[in-house]
């Protein structure tokens, strides 16, 4: 099945939203995670999202080129090409944008989506994300408003983030942020849905305490109840159609009933990055401790080329992706939800 069309992804997050689930967004950096999530969603019977973050397209487009967009599209147009494959429906989107990389990475992505448009194909992207969270809400809205507006002309929604998600991850970086500004208003929800309601559907990662990076459990404190107190806020003056379409991050290291507890307050979709990238490391690690003397070639010895060969360890690593996003749909009940027909 190609990439989801706009309509199709729209009517996933329709299904996730009325079906009570959350479609996890793993972040790729190859075609090696790429494949994993794919046969992941896949063996899942979920559709699911597939992102790219400006580190993740920076690392893809090597060393010499060093361009976020620039691999951010070559990611992009092979998972077009390997989605062809699967049977179920596969969104594509780019993670956190900040501010001053709006210009370098998001810009360079729609053009490339208008591009595609002209050309009668579908967007590159389904959604980005700008977060412009490290602004006042009113600077943060107002760039919002002007990405939002290309973003509907070419049929790709927008996600935005009004409070902070602590921690670190991926050129992300939040770890000094007051304590007060991890956690959304209802305020700010409101203000959210009023001024970008009226452009067109957007996605919003409203923050309750949520932090990047890896944690013990108990080390995060969430607060669910911030996304049933805003969203009730919101639809009490606008009525039950005004429920917004929210995202997770930073939810390694939470509860199971945590991140079930958010489906119920329309989460609709949760990045997941750190436990993947352990996930894809561990069996490489003890490929490489188990078969050390095979990989080194130790005192003019020849090694073992089955050992040392790249695709013996990546293929275990891919796997090893593939189950922990697997769980992830379990996690998240988009196991079995597929609605590609």
């Amino acid at each position: 099945m190609p990439i989801a069309t706009p309509k199709q992804y729209r009517a996933m997050l329709d299904a996730a939203q009325k079906g009570g689930y959350a479609y996890p967004a793993i972040n790729i950096t190859s075609l090696t995670t790429a494949n994993g999530a794919l046969k992941a969603f896949s063996d899942s019977k979920s559709d699911g999202i597939i992102q790219v973050s400006t580190g993740g397209g920076q690392f893809a487009s090597g060393l010499e080129v060093n361009d976020a967009a620039f691999g951010s599209i070559v990611l992009a147009e092979a998972v077009h090409r390997l989605a062809e494959k699967y049977d179920v429906l596969i969104a594509l989107h780019t993670d956190h944008c900040h501010p001053s990389k709006v210009d370098g990475f998001l810009r360079p992505l729609l053009a490339e989506s208008r591009r595609r448009k002209e050309n009668g194909q579908g967007p590159l992207f389904q959604s980005h994300m700008l977060d412009a969270s490290e602004l006042p809400l009113d600077e943060n809205m107002t760039l919002s408003v002007d990405i939002m507006k290309e973003c509907v002309e070419l049929d790709i929604i927008l996600e935005v983030e009004a409070g902070v998600v602590g921690g670190e991850e991926d050129g992300h970086d939040t770890s000094g942020v007051a304590a007060e500004k991890l956690y959304t208003t209802p305020e700010d929800m409101m203000t959210v849905y009023e001024t970008l309601n009226p452009l067109g559907r957007f996605m919003f990662a409203a923050t309750f305490g949520n932090v990047h990076g890896a944690y013990k459990p108990g080390a995060v404190k969430l607060k669910p109840t911030i996304l049933r107190d805003g969203q009730k806020v919101v639809m009490d003056k606008h009525g039950a159609e005004a429920e917004m379409d929210l995202v997770f991050h930073g939810g390694s290291g939470s509860s199971i009933e945590e991140l079930r507890e958010t489906l119920d307050y329309g989460v609709i979709k949760m990045n997941i990055d750190t436990d993947t990238q352990y996930a894809f490391t561990r069996p490489v690690v003890t490929h490489i401790c188990e078969n050390i003397e095979g990989v080194l070639k130790i005192e003019s010895e020849v090694g073992n080329k089955k050992v040392y060969d790249p695709r013996s360890y990546l293929k275990k690593a891919e796997q090893s992706l593939c189950d922990r996003l697997m769980k992830a749909c379990d996690d998240l009940r988009s196991t079995g939800q597929t609605i590609h027909q």
